[in-house]
This record gives structure tokens, C-alpha cells and sequence, in this order.
């Protein structure tokens, strides 16, 4: 079932900004954006523990934001067409808590 693009943006909020991980999983979002990746590749890029990925991936997974193709660990990660569809809301969450962060003296 397709969620209206108010309920999308709204799960996105929550996975994003409201929720410890959200920063992650926007590091996640921003780098499969780029180019489709495994799970031990975002690992490297990112520099964050493989459990760790595995779980955002999972998140972002059962919520739909991310897509896998392929199997087991060759597992390749691309952006969902929901989340491409709606990547403006995204970029605007993220633009926000970069911000936020920025002015934290973070980042």
C-alpha cells in the first residue's frame, strides 16, 4: 500500500530527525543516492560498524526507503522509488539537521 506523500514525509521525519540512528540513516540515504552499495561497502565509506549498517539497512528496509537487489552478502542497496520520488523531502530534513548540527559546532 502507497502512503500519501504527507504520511511518506512524515516517515521519513521520524526516520530521519526523530529517531536516535536518524543521522546514519541519512549518511546511509545520502550515500545510495550516489551509487548502489553493499552493506560492507557503506561500512567503509562511512566508517561505521557493520552490525550498525546492517541495522539501519534493516530499518530503512522495512520502511520501504531502500531497496535490495541480489543476495545474501552481494546484496546491492538502491533508493526506493517511493524515497526517489519524494527525494526534495529528504534533501529539506537533511538540509535542516545539517544546519542544526552546524550550529552545534558539529559536522
Amino acid at each position: 500500500m502507497a502512503l500519501s506523500k504527507r504520511s511518506f514525509k512524515q516517515l521519513l521525519l521520524w526516520l530521519i530527525e526523530g529517531s536516535r540512528g536518524g543521522i546514519n540513516r541519512g549518511r546511509i540515504i545520502e550515500a545510495i543516492k550516489e551509487e548502489p552499495l553493499n552493506a560492507n561497502q557503506l561500512c567503509n565509506l562511512l566508517g561505521v560498524d557493520y552490525r550498525t549498517i546492517r541495522h539501519h539497512i534493516d530499518v530503512l528496509e522495512k520502511n520501504r526507503m531502500i531497496t535490495p537487489v541480489g543476495d545474501h552478502y552481494g546484496k546491492v542497496y538502491f533508493l526506493s522509488q517511493d524515497l526517489e520520488q519524494n527525494y526534495s523531502d529528504f534533501e529539506e530534513i537533511w538540509n535542516k539537521i545539517a544546519k542544526r548540527l552546524k550550529n552545534n559546532g558539529r559536522k
